[in-house]
Order: structure tokens, then sequence, then C-alpha cells
């Protein structure tokens, strides 16, 4: 699903922050993404998702080379991908349902197929029967579980996590990862970045580790 070779990356004014990175994540594997903060983890997940490009290597992901991929084919390229943030980035003047539907909206599905999807992406959260709820009547868990389900609900090949569980407390934090486990299961690739390593560690998922935009180790 992605494979990485010698990738670099900076932004103007500071340092390489990935110097020659080379990875791949398997079609249907989940992997942690772990190290310090500043370790590069979240500038590596930007380059997949093509939200930055990279500044020399190779990385190609569901086949698509990212590096070459034209301007205008970026949008339908980040519709394969399901990306949740730590801050969960909801609108909070939308209700449940509207942000859930927002990325079937934007691809201009029928509202009876966006009505049922959504319902079956808050389902697989066990959110249904929020619908109707702003996001900041919710609790932080229960934000990052409608993050989870936009993130969801286009049926996305890979989803991306940048610290799912950086604001939760760890009950929390073990339902999230749970969560993810679940839609690994069902075939979606799945790329978390964590530093929380004592939760990453209770999965049997391989831990791909970076130090200082280097590769440090991989279990």
């Amino acid at each position: 699903m992605i494979t990485a070779e010698q990738l670099r990356h900076s932004y103007p004014g500071s340092g390489e922050v990935l110097a020659g990175i080379d990875l791949t994540l398997a079609r249907g594997e989940m992997a942690f993404l772990t190290g310090p903060s500043g370790a590069g983890k979240s500038t590596l997940l930007k380059l997949i998702a093509c939200l930055e490009r990279p500044r020399s290597g190779q990385l190609r992901v569901g086949g698509v080379d990212v590096r070459r991929l034209p301007r205008r084919r970026v949008a339908a390229f980040r519709q394969r991908i399901g990306i949740v943030f730590q801050n969960y980035s909801l609108l909070t003047d939308r209700r449940v349902f509207e942000n859930v539907a927002l990325p079937l909206v934007i691809r201009g599905l029928h509202p009876r197929d966006i009505a049922r999807r959504v319902r079956a992406a808050l389902d697989a959260v066990d959110l249904l029967g929020h619908e109707r709820a702003y996001p900041l009547t919710l609790s932080g868990g229960e934000q990052q579980r409608v993050a989870i389900a936009r993130a969801i609900v286009a049926k996305p090949e890979l989803l991306l996590a940048d610290e799912p569980t950086g604001n939760l407390d760890p009950a929390l934090s073990a339902e999230i990862m749970a969560l993810f486990r679940r839609f690994n299961e069902v075939g979606v690739s799945v790329l978390i970045a964590s530093h929380a390593l004592d939760l990453v560690r209770r999965l049997p998922v391989r831990e791909i580790a970076l130090a200082d935009g280097r590769l440090e180790d991989v279990a």
C-alpha cells in the first residue's frame, strides 16, 4: 500500500524533517509510527496523504507515484484515504450527521445513499443515535469517534491517524485503538502515529520508530 525510498523533506528555514526514509506498509497491514515529538511522524503522514510534496525520494501510495501526481488528480487521490487528526477537526456549527456526511457530499452522492452510509459509519463507532448532536455537546472520546466515522464513511483503502488518542484518558485511548484494529481486520490498511508506547505495544502489530527524521528501528 505504501512504499517510500530515500524519502526526504524539509521546511523553509529548518533542517531536514525526514532524512532518507525507507519503509513499506503492505496492503491490509496495520502499523504504528512512533517516536518523540519532532521525529517527523506528522510530516510523513502529510506526505502520504499528499498534503505536502516530498522534497526528494520515492513515495508510492496505492500504486500512485505521489511526487508525480498532477495537481488536478490530488482530490481524487485523497478520496482513497481516511485521515484522523488529534484535534478532531470537526465543524462545531454542524451536527454530527453533517460532519460525517461531508466527504460524501463533496463526492456528490445521492442524499439517500449519504444517509445510509453515515448511519453505517456511526454504527461502526458506536454512535448511532447521535446524528443530531453538535460536536461540542459530546465528550472528547465521542468527538474522536465522530472524526473516525467521517474518515471511514467513504470506505477508504488506507486510514491514517495522527496521535488519535493524544487528548484521551487511557481507557478511552484503548477503545479508540480497538476501533482501528477492527477496521484493519476487515481489510483497511492502517498507519497510526503515536507516542503512547505502552498502548501501542499491547497490540500485535508492527512498530516503525522514527528519531530525528530517520528510521530508527522496525519491529
